[in-house]
């Protein structure tokens, strides 16, 4: 059983053998004792450098990792040990063209950057294979070694080769048993697309099929789940009790479905990158509607990608790689503010991280990442980057064992669909300001309710929709009453594709006591995105006490306004974005209106009793400030206790392995800030006691670690 170190881990990614003109034995004493002196517990070595594992065929070189696996094991850093398989070397390459991957059929992608092959075919396994066990024998009993990385940020590829297909019409063959069963539950009458034989079935180029889509891009993940897996086993055959394998996720790639990707490893880990400097001020000064990419934009967005992580296995786990200087291209150089690193990092160990990883040592001198910053500059020396570290090091080292796991706490749970994601992708309900299709639609929709609840100062956990409920049998779920008890409060926005028994246990949910959210899309179509016949959201109308069978598009924000004497107190200005649902109530009680001469016939906002519990259907995606009053409505008083907090101030609390509290304090502005304390706690990193109602003074861009006895007040 794998088993992680007892405190927070903390390091970079370490490559001696890219140090240009200078991998000497002194170069490498010289990093190491840095990394000692700036309290690194773990380096990441290996997994990006197959061609010098292996330079030609058959001919390995394994012992030059030996001296960092022996200096970095003398003074106390642990490695995790990557396998290179995601940078195919040149000579297999040229050897095996038939391994070059096809983004489109017939069409191979060009050799020179990294992922471009076809990892499922068996010339591509059978190398892949042989250099994982050469590598994994040789050091998988090196005292230093604590665990292994399989690969690197899989799933960057959607595969279009001839035996992917092949095995994807194979796999429909077995889901479906003939094509007219196919023919039937896809909807192939349409357009003249009925499957005589399964060689009738097209690839996937051309395809505007909705329900082909979907089969398509679970099968492409699958492959990188099974892939993954498949190395993991490998890997297990070496591996000492203890060690632990993971992959690093990056988690907006194409192919990567996390929650099914990380049952076959035993530990999360991922790579969040994120805008530094004044992406992280507070009150957050970026647009409303600011696109989300592979780096991501905002505060919020931090403790949202940190929610995502935790997701997968709803369990802490671990940071491969993030921020250190300046990241991603020549022309984009922003290193963070004094100070955003240690918020940074300990904000990402509020939310569950049990390790803090930077990418990378070095800054390098060449390659496509020359100006993507490391620890150190392209000098080699220390610089402010590495001081800034080296005091976070020291705190990770004072706070121990403490803040090592802590489960974060949750006010609001929000329900996440990677298959409702893909399809909205090339389906996309909403539409860019120019009138194109935007594939970002499915984070459209959710993140507003995720950023609403962290402006209402409350805190998110994010949970996939299969591992409530999965109506294919194949993930153990949890019972309503369960759920209604864990999550008290269920928003379940964009969940477009649901069968019957997904909206069910979402109507049991509310019965037995949870407070259901539906937002806009959800369950208006099955499992296999056919739009259902009934009135929307389908099972749930009568839970809900409300139906809809219109809907529209805003092609520009819509005030709205709460009904007199309501419930829910907006201010002013809030706004509904993006989509409308003709809502026709039948019994629920209307909570927020749209001041417009049609959208006003519909309310935006209703909400039911069902039960022992609630549904609330917000039938438009909501602004900012409609977002966070909803949140506020929903849960009116944060769990963390602290009250009204200054806007640059933010609170993240949780629970340690011995019970007691644990407080993250955060102030993301310039201008300091004064707090009053809830309860009795003491600073972790300086042990001061603060009694109750105790000012917390916070300076720029500080962050303050306390801890509390059990319990929660």
């Amino acid at each position: 059983m794998a088993v992680l170190p007892a405190r927070v881990l903390f390091g970079a990614a370490y490559y001696h053998e890219y140090q240009l003109g200078d991998r000497s034995e002194e170069r490498l004493k010289a990093d190491l004792d840095l990394m000692a002196k700036a309290r690194f517990s773990v380096i990441r070595v290996g997994e990006s450098v197959w061609s010098t594992w292996e330079p030609g065929n058959g001919r390995f070189d394994l012992d030059w990792l030996q001296p960092v696996l022996d200096g970095a094991h003398e003074r106390g850093i642990s490695v995790i040990l990557g396998t290179p398989t995601y940078a195919v070397p040149p000579w297999l390459a040229r050897q095996y063209p038939e391994i070059t991957g096809e983004r489109h059929t017939g069409e191979r992608i060009g050799w020179g950057a990294r992922q471009e092959v076809d990892f499922t075919h068996p010339a591509f396994r059978f190398h892949a294979e042989r250099v994982i066990r050469r590598i994994v024998a040789r050091y998988a009993d090196h005292p230093a070694v604590i665990g292994f990385q399989v690969d690197n940020e899989p799933g960057l590829e959607l595969l279009h080769n001839q035996g992917v297909f092949q095995r994807f019409v194979d796999d429909l063959r077995e889901r479906y048993g003939d094509v007219e069963t196919l023919n039937e539950q896809w909807g192939l009458v349409y357009w003249s697309h009925r499957l005589s034989t399964w060689a009738d079935l097209w690839t996937p180029d051309g395809n505007a099929q909705p329900q082909y889509d979907v089969a398509w891009r679970a099968f492409q993940a699958r492959q990188v789940t099974e892939f993954i897996g498949w190395q993991a086993d490998l890997v297990r055959e070496y591996a000492a009790p203890g060690q632990f394998v993971t992959t690093c996720i990056s988690y907006s790639r194409a192919a990567v479905e996390d929650d099914e990707l990380t049952d076959r490893l035993d530990v999360t880990a991922g790579n969040p990158y994120y805008g530094m400097q004044d992406a992280l001020l507070l009150p957050d000064p970026a647009p409303e509607d600011q696109e989300q990419g592979w780096q991501s934009t905002g505060t919020w967005t931090l403790f949202q990608t940190a929610d995502w992580m935790f997701s997968s296995r709803q369990e802490p786990f671990l940071v491969t790689e993030t921020n250190a200087g300046a990241i991603g291209t020549p022309w984009d150089n922003r290193p963070a503010y004094d100070g955003q690193w240690r918020q940074a990092a300990w904000a990402l160990v509020s939310r569950g991280a049990r390790m803090v990883e930077y990418w990378h040592w070095h800054t390098l001198r060449f390659g496509a990442e020359t100006y993507w910053g490391g620890v150190l500059p392209h000098t080699g020396k220390p610089g402010r980057v590495y001081a800034e570290l080296a005091r976070l090091g020291g705190e990770f080292e004072k706070a121990g064992p403490l803040v090592a796991g802590v489960e974060p706490d949750a006010d609001v749970t929000l329900v996440y669909s990677t298959p409702s994601k893909w399809l909205m992708q090339t389906y996309p309900p909403l539409s860019r300001p120019d009138g194109a299709p935007d594939p970002t639609a499915y984070h459209r929709i959710l993140d507003p309710f995720h950023r609403g609840a962290f402006d209402a100062g409350r805190q998110v956990r994010l949970v996939h929709a299969r591992q409530l409920h999965d109506p294919r049998g194949e993930r153990e779920g949890v019972t309503p009453r369960e759920a209604a008890h864990r999550h008290p409060v269920l928003v379940v926005p964009a969940l477009y594709l649901a069968a019957d028994s997904t909206l069910d246990w979402f109507a049991a949910y509310a019965e037995a006591g949870g407070h259901l959210v539906l937002g806009p899309r959800t369950g208006y179509a099955d499992e296999e995105a056919r739009a259902r016949a009934e009135r929307a959201p389908g099972r749930l109308t009568e839970a809900a006490g409300v139906w809809y069978d219109e809907f529209s598009n805003l092609t520009r924000p819509v005030p709205v306004r709460a009904v007199p004497g309501g419930r829910l107190a907006l201010p002013e200005g809030a706004m509904a974005t993006h989509w409308a649902d003709g809502l026709t109530v039948t019994d629920a009680e209307p909570l927020v209106t749209y001041d417009h001469p049609h959208f006003g016939r519909w309310p935006a906002i209703t909400t039911r009793r069902h039960g022992a519990g609630r549904v609330t259907h917000v039938g438009t995606v909501p602004g900012r400030d409609l977002a966070r009053a909803l949140t506020e409505w929903l849960v009116p008083a944060p769990v963390h206790g602290w009250g009204a907090l200054p806007e640059s101030v933010t609170v993240t609390t949780g629970t340690a392995a011995d019970g007691r509290r644990v407080h993250v304090v955060h102030n993301w502005s310039w201008t300091p800030a004064a707090v009053p304390t809830p309860a009795d706690l003491s600073d972790v990193l300086d042990d001061t006691p603060l009694p109750r109602g105790s000012v917390l003074h916070l300076g720029p861009w500080d962050v303050r670690v306390l801890v509390g006895e059990t319990g929660r007040w």
